[in-house]
């Protein structure tokens, strides 16, 4: 896997904390060894996280999305699918994963998925709550970014958020 540098003032996504700053790095004692870390600062709290320089993606840190990667999330919220397990057990699993790992990607795939279903049959309380989930996981990544796929995509997102099932 290739090593990702990061600099200050980075979006940076820390599942499961979701989007963050990189303000800068420091060293921090771990036994008898000294080891630099990424600090991120998470918008309107004042948590911070310390991810090791030498492994970000240990910790699942990744690059947040940019301006360049909207078009791809926009198609993929607005006609992909998801084979969901039709079995809650088994979709729950699923669900779970995608939310926890945080790709952008696959949450604009399950969001277009969970919404299809909410459509037309509406979402029992757990599928409501991971499709509300994706929903602000996706809201949060694309906060801050300021061109026409950003605005399309946050008034996709909008839109499904408030979406009412149809019988």
């Amino acid at each position: 896997m290739t090593q990702v540098a990061f600099t200050q003032g980075d979006r940076v996504v820390l599942p499961p904390y979701g989007l963050g700053v990189i303000s800068g790095t420091c060293r921090r004692p771990v036994g008898e060894n000294s080891y630099e870390y990424y600090e991120i600062q998470f918008a309107h709290t004042a948590s911070r996280a310390y991810v090791p320089v030498a492994a970000p993606q240990s910790a699942g840190m990744r690059a947040a999305l940019t301006e360049n990667d909207l078009p791809e999330l926009l198609a993929q919220l607005q006609g992909s699918t998801l084979k969901l397990p039709p079995q809650w057990a088994a979709r729950q699993r699923l669900v779970a994963e995608i939310l926890a790992g945080g790709n952008p990607l696959e949450l604009a795939v399950l969001t277009c998925e969970l919404r299809r279903w909410n459509t037309e049959r509406g979402l029992p309380d757990l599928d409501r709550q991971a499709f509300r989930r994706a929903i602000k996981l996706l809201e949060q990544e694309v906060s801050g970014l300021e061109n026409d796929d950003a605005q399309m995509v946050q008034q996709f997102l909008e839109r499904a958020w408030h979406e009412t099932p149809q019988h």
